[in-house]
């Protein structure tokens, strides 16, 4: 697994090809969207799907944690799909992001999806978290004077293949100072960067991080055919 180091608000950034970033200096890795509970808010509507999302996430989110082990971890907003989503969370899978919570400092963002605190496990709760240089924060802040590390948009990015083409989760950076994470759950959608919601936090441009297998492959927004509207 080979991760991609950018430069942001003149720190040194890794991203990881499971969607996640590390912080060398500060030991943080944080983590975007896991809508956790997701599957279970949809059956209560009456759309079932396998309800083991969750448990995916949480898989993904353990193997990061032994292979960075941060001192902390910030989950950027819409941990949860729905407000009682951490109320739902199956007995299991609470002890597991207990167990999480002591061991590392873990920091919840509000997100739109959870705009309250979870019920039942550790942690701390904030609106968005300054450190160093660098905010975190779930939403973009138009005219931000700092490096900003946010989430919110589930970027995605399409690119040709042999086959065809390939859609996959990216990271998306202005080459400066505004970083956009890709969603982390399992159940998660996206929305390609060229769409108007995602291209006008970047009017400068800035380059793409395509989520692989084992690596990241990196373009440049708006370059001819390197990547095209899904």
């Amino acid at each position: 697994m080979t991760a991609a180091p950018i430069h942001m608000a003149g720190e040194r950034l890794m991203l990881d090809p499971m969607g996640a970033l590390f912080w060398p200096e500060m030991r943080l890795l944080a983590v975007s969207d896991l809508h956790l509970e997701k599957g279970s808010s949809f059956a209560r509507r009456g759309m079932l799907l396998p309800p083991w999302d969750t448990h995916a996430t949480l898989d993904r989110l353990a193997l990061l944690l032994r292979r960075w082990s941060p001192a902390t971890v910030v989950a950027l907003g819409d941990s949860f799909h729905d407000a009682d989503g951490s109320a739902r969370l199956p007995a299991t899978e609470q002890q597991r992001l207990n167990a999480m919570a002591a061991a590392h400092r873990f920091l919840w963002v509000q997100g739109n999806h959870d705009p309250a605190a979870p019920s039942g496990l550790g942690g701390e709760w904030v609106e968005s978290v300054a450190i160093g240089s660098i905010v975190f924060r779930h939403e973009a802040v138009f005219g931000t004077d700092v490096g900003e590390v946010v989430g919110h948009h589930h970027p995605k990015a399409t690119i040709p293949a042999r086959s065809g083409s390939v859609s996959r989760p990216c990271f998306v950076f202005d080459g400066r100072q505004r970083l956009m994470m890709p969603a982390f759950g399992a159940y998660t959608g996206g929305l390609d960067v060229r769409d108007p919601a995602i291209s006008r936090l970047f009017p400068r441009g800035g380059r793409v991080f395509l989520l692989g297998k084992d690596r990241l492959f990196s373009f440049e927004i708006g370059r001819g055919a390197a990547l095209r509207t899904a």
